[in-house]
């Protein structure tokens, strides 16, 4: 070696050294196999949240649907009828009793998040007015129905 080119050479340092090493074989199995614990327990614990929104949405749904009957009724002093149906929101009923301060409500009748239309009672049967899905079965009337009454 000349002087000039021992001048300018970088030696190697023992950090530099431990950095160019990489992982061993075991290490790289341990975070495999925490890796794998880890999704056991949480993708169980996310697949039954997809559920849980459908209900959550369809509750919203629900109060953004008796807050626009409650309006109506302010307007008009009563409640449509269930044979108006939550329809009388959207478009001037033609049934009677016709509202005679009637104004736009909503500007569509949601579905719930299982794809049927929400249903609607006057007088309902657990209070003034009710507002249900059939929920995730489709079949109004038994335990999985999510209503207004739920709120």
């Amino acid at each position: 070696m000349t002087e000039h080119s021992r001048k300018y050479s970088v030696p190697r340092s023992p950090a530099r050294r431990d950095r160019q090493r990489g992982f061993t074989l075991i290490e790289l199995m341990v975070v495999v196999v925490i890796l794998s614990i880890l999704a056991a327990v949480v993708i169980p614990r996310v697949m039954d949240r997809p559920e849980q929104a459908r209900i959550s949405a369809a509750k919203n749904n629900i109060r953004a649907i008796s807050s626009a009957l409650d309006m109506y009724k302010l307007d008009n002093f009563r409640y449509p009828t269930t044979d108006q149906g939550l329809e009388a929101l959207v478009a001037t009923p033609d049934l009677q009793p016709r509202p005679e301060n009637w104004n736009l409500y909503m500007n569509k009748i949601p579905l719930d998040p299982w794809g049927s239309e929400f249903l609607y009672l006057q007088p309902g049967a657990r209070a003034e007015v009710d507002v249900f899905s059939p929920g995730p079965n489709k079949r109004p009337g038994d335990e999985d129905d999510i209503g207004s009454w739920d709120l």
